[in-house]
């Protein structure tokens, strides 16, 4: 049913009540601030590569890191337990870039979920 006044239309299809807002549940679902901890190995070769602080500076994450285990002077391998903290896109993007980089993960998990 439509009203029409000289200078509107109002729709009764979508009443909307003044001062509201709809909210799109996907976009506030994918901004909700979460955690999660996932084990990482960092490869020798990388080791002059920030791959930590680009997750905070280039995902907008919060990294704490619960546990490392490092060679002297950088001659192994690097194993991080990592706890990301941010929104559901932000981890994503900083998991995707820690793929991309062709990093392993290990026993990735949600600390949410499982208490880990």
């Amino acid at each position: 049913m439509n009203i029409q006044n000289s200078d509107e239309t109002l729709t009764n299809s979508s009443p909307k009540l003044p001062g509201t807002q709809v909210i799109d549940t996907q976009a506030a679902e994918a901004n909700r601030p979460t955690k999660k901890r996932v084990r990482l190995r960092i490869p020798k070769e990388f080791s002059g590569e920030p791959i930590i602080s680009r997750l905070v500076s280039h995902h907008g994450l919060t990294v704490n890191i619960s546990a490392a285990l490092l060679g002297p002077n950088a001659r192994d391998d690097g194993w991080f337990d990592l706890e990301l903290r941010g929104t559901i896109n932000q981890i994503q993007s900083g998991l995707i870039y820690l793929d991309e980089m062709d990093l392993e993960l290990w026993g990735e998990s949600n600390s949410e979920e499982d208490g880990w």
